[in-house]
């Protein structure tokens, strides 16, 4: 069974940066395609961002587009979730959890859709404060 683990949330002040990482175990993550989502107090949980298991493909929110870079390292079977720009907006849990991406026959897949996705991790909390 896939095991999502996330790591590296923590606080920051506005305008800065934090690089969040997803590891799996159990199964060698390079079959899967990988997706970042978020959960604010009193609010649904949102896809952030996703990216196709060879790492060719990537897809943002138009919320973190230019301030959020996702990216994966294969050989470590790790995700990462770079985060620059930080605003107060950005403060949630951040989860990371196996998605679909792409066509699969007629049917797209944007991979930022939380019931799409499954396998998801325990989650790391980014506060954005000053």
């Amino acid at each position: 069974q896939l095991q999502l683990v996330e790591s590296g949330g923590g606080l920051v002040q506005p305008g800065g940066s934090l690089r969040l990482a997803c590891a799996a175990s159990g199964f060698i993550l390079d079959i899967y395609d990988i997706g970042w989502f978020r959960q604010a107090p009193g609010k649904e949980r949102e896809g952030v961002s996703c990216i196709s298991r060879s790492g060719g493909a990537t897809n943002y929110a138009d919320s973190v587009k230019g301030r959020f870079t996702i990216s994966r390292d294969n050989a470590k079977n790790t995700v990462y979730l770079q985060m620059n720009s930080l605003e107060p907006e950005d403060t949630a849990v951040y989860y990371c959890a196996a998605v679909r991406m792409g066509y699969s026959g007629a049917r797209y897949y944007t991979g930022l859709k939380v019931d799409e996705a499954h396998s998801w991790g325990q989650g790391t909390q980014v506060t954005v404060s000053s």
